[in-house]
Order: C-alpha cells, then structure tokens, then sequence
C-alpha cells in the first residue's frame, strides 16, 4: 500500500521550523501542495527558499493563529490559489508557565489562546471548505501532556487536554460530511521549545527512563503518523487521540526492563 496525497492542498500551521517544518516537508515529499504558515517571516522566508529549490508547489503565508481574521485570511488564500482544502494540521504552539499559584494571567492565556484557541479558529475556518467538498482530515497536536500532565505544566497540559476534547467533539459533528478529526499526543521528542536533548545528563537519562523504547523521538516519526491519517488508509479511523511517545509509562517502571538487561 502507498501514501498518496498527490494534489492534496495541506495547510500546516507553525511549520517555519522544529516538528512543523518536518510535517510541511514530508507531506509536500509526498505530493502535497503545502500551505505554510508561521508568525515570522524570517522563517517563512527560509521556508519558501527550501521549497522552490526542491521545485514544491504551495505557498508560505504570515499568520498568529489566535487572530481569526488572520486564519480566515490563510484559508481564503489557499481556496483562492489551490481551489481546495484537503489537509489541516494544527501544529503550531507554546509552552511554559510555572505552578499555580504563582502562575501569572499571561502565561495561562498565551498557552490557551495558541494551543486551544489557535487550533479552534483554524478548524472553524476550514470546515465550510471541507464541507463543500464532502472530503477532509484535520490532524491537531495534543500532547502526552493531555494523558499524564507534569508539575508545573497545568496551562500547558489544560490546553493540549482541550485540543484532544475539541478533537472528539469535530470528529462527531463533521462526519457526516466525510471529514475525519484525529490528534496526536507526541512524547519525548527534543524541540527548541523542550530542549530535552540540551539538558544535564542525569535529566535526559531520568527522562528517558519514562520511555518503554527508550529513545529520543523524531520529527519525522510525527510526520509519517501525519501523512497516514491525512491518506485514504486512514479514512475510518476519527475522534482519536494517537499517542506516539515511544510508550511512555506504557507500563509503570518502562527502566526495569533495561536494568534487568544490564
């Protein structure tokens, strides 16, 4: 069996770097016509530099995606140019915050308002599209953070919760119209936002010990989960959250099995 997604008009969010950038690559690789957005143009530029050079249609296109008109603007371009939206992967998104008590008011609404609400106003943009077609995949980040949160993580962890809620809601109200909404919870995949791999030693090997594999994960390993749910191999699979962490906490002490080994 083979991915093909040749011809499909993709939007990625976020994707002017780190895992987006992967996802954007990847599904133009296949065959994709890739919308890409981003809210800084040095990296939309960097972007569009790579993708004429590898001769890939599409189009790279400013956006803050807790902007709705913004949004509706990156939807309306790509109808404009492409005729069609096939494909929406919700990736861009932030992180931080502290415990709560002395969590501040700004820290809680950036993480909702780009991870949830950003998610939202984009979906809400595509759909009529999707809609009129009778065909569309809409693919959201979650995290592993929305199964088991960490300390410190409670505006993170409540909005990827929310992106795996409001996933399960659009896979019900939009399957009538032959549209599939799934999420994905990545786990242990080192980003310039965690910074996982720059850690002290004795972190990254307290980190890796969650892990039933053991092992960094990949950008490309999202990428290929991506391109499947966006292919017709995946067409009755909807309102699912994929976790792709290298299992973690699969069981309750993953590292026994490694020590045992040793």
């Amino acid at each position: 069996m083979l991915i093909d997604l040749k011809g499909k008009v993709a939007i990625v969010t976020g994707a002017g770097r780190g895992v987006g950038r992967t996802i954007a690559r990847t599904l133009a690789d296949e065959g994709a016509i890739v919308v890409g957005t981003d809210i800084r143009d040095d990296l939309l530029e960097d972007a569009g530099a790579e993708w004429e050079q590898n001769g890939w249609p599409g189009a790279h296109l400013l956006c803050d995606v807790r902007d709705k008109t913004q949004c509706q603007a990156v939807a309306d371009a790509a109808v404009e140019r492409f005729d069609r939206i096939d494909i929406l992967v919700n990736n861009a998104g932030v992180a931080g915050g502290g415990p709560v008590e002395a969590l501040a008011e700004d820290d809680w609404d950036r993480n909702l308002d780009v991870n949830l609400k950003g998610t939202f106003l984009m979906c809400q943009a595509v759909t009529p599209v999707m809609k009129r077609q009778r065909w569309g995949r809409i693919i959201n980040a979650a995290s592993f953070a929305a199964i088991i949160p960490s300390l410190g993580a409670a505006a993170y962890a409540s909005s990827k919760a929310g992106v795996a809620s409001l996933t399960r809601v659009l896979a019900g109200e939009l399957g009538p119209s032959n549209i599939t909404v799934n999420c994905f919870a990545p786990g242990m995949i080192p980003t310039d936002m965690n910074r996982f791999a720059d850690a002290d030693p004795a972190r990254q090997e307290a980190l890796l010990d969650t892990l039933s594999l053991r092992q960094w994960g990949d950008p490309v390993d999202i990428a290929n989960l991506v391109c499947f749910l966006a292919s017709d191999l995946a067409s009755y699979i909807t309102g699912a959250m994929i976790d792709i962490s290298g299992g973690k906490f699969a069981t309750q002490m993953p590292w026994a099995a490694y020590r045992k080994e040793r």
